[in-house]
């Protein structure tokens, strides 16, 4: 079985500004590149991935930035979500919960649990890696890492 993972803009900056190849946030993005995990987007998604990666504080170039963007739409499920009447945290990271809550099955990778209401699929990278160990079985993901 594929898992389909929605993943936060901050895991993919985590993953590009690592320079440890064993770092949770690069694992998941080489799952996502090598097909283990189907990335979810939305065009909302789609563009903040691009508005951020493209942040000037960053450096990242814009050819790494290009063939990313690149290979993660040509993998993922694009979805149409539908609004929730949830208020977050911060408003921006509502497209992502609302990507997983239209997948059954999807999990949200996130590098900021709080900003996220507690739900057994919202998990960090770290959590999805081990989570990987033991089968994708469901862990609980708001306990102390």
């Amino acid at each position: 079985m594929t898992r389909k993972i929605v993943i936060d803009t901050n895991i993919l900056v985590s993953a590009l500004l690592s320079s440890h190849e064993d770092a949770a946030t690069v694992k998941v993005l080489s799952f996502m590149l090598e097909g283990y995990v189907v990335p979810i987007i939305s065009e909302t998604i789609f563009q903040e991935y691009g508005d951020v990666l493209r942040r000037r504080r960053f450096g990242f170039h814009e050819e790494v930035i290009s063939i990313l963007l690149d290979e993660i739409y040509r993998k993922a499920l694009i979805i149409k979500p539908v609004p929730i009447g949830i208020e977050l945290p911060d408003n921006k990271d509502r497209p992502f919960l609302e990507a997983m809550l239209m997948i059954d099955d999807a999990l949200l990778i996130t590098g900021n649990l709080k900003h996220f209401p507690i739900h057994e699929r919202i998990m960090t990278a770290r959590q999805f890696v081990d989570s990987l160990k033991n089968g994708f079985e469901f862990i609980d993901c708001h306990q102390d890492s």
